[in-house]
């Protein structure tokens, strides 16, 4: 039975997710995603999909990069 990462609770269908080479244990996706998901560097919206990235910066969205001065991302083409 492991031990949750974020919240300490201790669950027999607890996971571990390495990542960096440091392993964690959560108890749901809910704790894994608001403890290793990036946030918009902008906005500061969890990040749960693809994002986009500048210069090792994570935004949510195309208007987020830009308001942060980065130009030529595009959430789609």
């Amino acid at each position: 039975m492991g031990q949750c990462t974020r919240c300490g609770n201790h669950y027999d269908k607890s996971f571990d997710i390495v990542m960096d080479g440091a392993t964690h244990t959560f108890d749901s996706f809910e704790c894994a995603i608001a403890t290793l998901a990036p946030r918009c560097e902008h906005c500061e919206t969890t990040v749960i999909g693809h994002g986009l990235e500048a210069d090792g910066r994570i935004f949510c969205c195309d208007h987020c990069a830009e308001a942060s001065g980065v130009e030529g991302l595009r959430d789609r083409v």
